[in-house]
């Protein structure tokens, strides 16, 4: 590679070192995006078409042309908007792109502030996984074909997630069988993250194997085994798949936000503070909420166009919003529902877009157009298990205790670890509690209660529950715990009660049964 340099406003790409620098910091851009970057840079002003594009960040290989445009996608959030506001690579319709920007020619040297030795492509990319083709390891070749379907419908579903980037089939299936390093291959396709599995036939069973691995460290994320009849493969396939995604999804979320929380605040771009704002979400608390918003609305600000940030916005909202956290509830809800409609229109295909406008309508107490949104983001992403949660939720705004169960019970087995799973439990609990099953509810309390045993939510629940099971001390020790709580009443649960007076009654009775009753 030459020793080439190309400086345009307050950035530096060093070709020979494969770094971009901004103000003397360094930027992280994976390696096709210094190669898209790099092939733009050479025709400064002029359109590049996508065949030229393509062949210089991935010669010799077949690559889906949507690759291009997430890769372009990427670039633009990493660049941000020049100084007049405008976009550093704008789209030439029909042909390609063009970079917009003044190039200058090699730049006078500029001391970057990194550790040594410039890092490899997988440590320096944003978020971006790889999946690899499962392995066969029942020692049949009719059964290599397997494995490539999961890993292909894996690719096929996340790549509906939108904040992420996903590589191409062709170039992940470039490692069929290859022993090299996971951290290796990681770095030969750009990416931050490598799935990978196995597959073993015995009998009528399959068992599948699968694990999440951070290609900077070579550490596991995640790993989790599944094992099925195999009387419908393809069933089998689509249940995998979903479980698979449902699970990774988010901790490729968790591990994003972590990465985000070591980086100084003046350096950090939208996406950045979105992730750092995704940090403090997940803490659940009155401050952190307030905490995450801030972050929110200043990627928001930072640039209008990201719809992460709008997202994130109308779920912080709604979160505050339901419980009750702010002193003017409805001018959150709104902030919320505004926010959730900027981000579908800044891109419809996003589940997460239709989520947040799902779960503020349900703070707002819209649970008709909650459903409708809820709805709408299953269609884009089957294995989305925060759409069945919150539709789930939709259902039992609107009395429908029985259908309510089956979201939520689904929701809870795609994503076993989420952080706000304690919440979807309570209202599982209730769900059960409202359809007579109380033992059922008391199982799902226990479950949330293990989870975040100082909720008031959880303990008013586990009261209710244990007192309609005849469980009195349990039920008075679980209000009494509450009754010490600092925290307000749920307005999400307010909500539910004002919607459905015969449960509200129910639900008074049971308290009142505990209040009256005596040691």
């Amino acid at each position: 590679m030459p020793d080439q340099r190309f400086g345009f406003g307050p950035f530096v790409l060093d070709v020979h070192r494969g770094t971009l620098v901004r103000d003397g910091r360094s930027v992280a851009v994976g390696n096709k995006g210094m190669l898209l970057l790099q092939a733009l840079l050479l025709s400064p002003g002029k359109a590049v078409d996508k065949a030229s594009l393509m062949d210089a960040a991935w010669p010799g290989l077949a690559v889906e042309e949507s690759n291009l445009s997430v890769q372009i996608a990427a670039l633009r959030k990493v660049l941000g908007r020049s100084k007049d506001g405008g976009e550093w690579i704008v789209t030439v319709p029909r042909v390609g792109y063009r970079f917009v920007g003044s190039v200058s020619g090699p730049p006078p040297a500029v001391d970057v502030e990194t550790s040594g030795a410039p890092e490899p492509a997988a440590q320096l990319r944003g978020p971006s996984i790889a999946v690899l083709p499962f392995l066969n390891l029942s020692g049949r070749s009719d059964q290599e074909f397997f494995g490539d379907a999961i890993a292909d419908d894996i690719i096929t579903a996340l790549t509906r997630f939108r904040w992420f980037l996903v590589v191409a089939r062709n170039s992940s299936f470039a490692f069929r069988g290859s022993t090299t390093d996971v951290r290796q291959i990681a770095n030969q396709l750009g990416v931050r993250y490598v799935l990978e599995g196995s597959h073993r036939l015995f009998g009528q069973r399959v068992r599948i194997a699968a694990q999440l691995i951070d290609a900077a460290s070579g550490s596991h994320i995640w790993a989790e085994r599944y094992e099925r009849n195999l009387a419908d493969i393809f069933a089998i396939q689509d249940e995998i798949t979903d479980s698979v995604v449902g699970a990774i999804e988010p901790e490729l979320l968790k591990a994003e936000s972590r990465l985000s929380a070591a980086r100084r605040e003046e350096d950090m771009t939208a996406w950045d503070l979105v992730r750092r704002g995704v940090w403090y979400f997940h803490k659940i608390g009155r401050e952190t909420h307030e905490q995450a918003r801030d972050f929110f609305r200043s990627a928001a600000k930072l640039d209008p166009q990201l719809p992460e940030a709008h997202i994130w916005l109308a779920r912080v909202c709604a979160g505050s919003a339901f419980w009750g956290w702010g002193d003017d509830p409805q001018a959150v809800v709104q902030e919320g529902l505004a926010a959730a409609f900027a981000a579908i229109r800044l891109d419809e295909k996003d589940p997460y877009a239709h989520y947040g406008l799902a779960i503020t309508s349900c703070a707002a107490g819209q649970p008709e157009q909650g459903r409708q949104a809820a709805e709408r983001a299953i269609e884009l992403s089957p294995g989305f298990a925060l759409g069945h949660w919150v539709l789930g939720l939709a259902k039992l705004y609107s009395g429908q205790a029985c259908e309510a169960k089956v979201s939520f019970q689904h929701g809870l087995r795609l994503n076993a670890f989420d952080p706000h799973n304690f919440v979807w439990l309570d209202f599982l609990a209730l769900a059960h509690l409202f359809t007579g099953e109380t033992e059922l509810a008391i199982e799902a309390a226990t479950k949330a209660a293990k989870l975040r045993p100082d909720w008031p939510l959880t303990l008013e629940t586990m009261a209710i529950c244990c007192a309609a099971c005849g469980r009195m001390d349990e039920a008075r020790h679980s209000l009494e715990a509450m009754q010490q709580t600092s925290a307000i009443a749920s307005s999400g649960v307010t909500l539910l009660k004002a919607r459905n007076p015969a449960w509200r009654d129910e639900i008074e009775r049971l308290l009142e049964k505990v209040r009256g009753s005596t040691s």
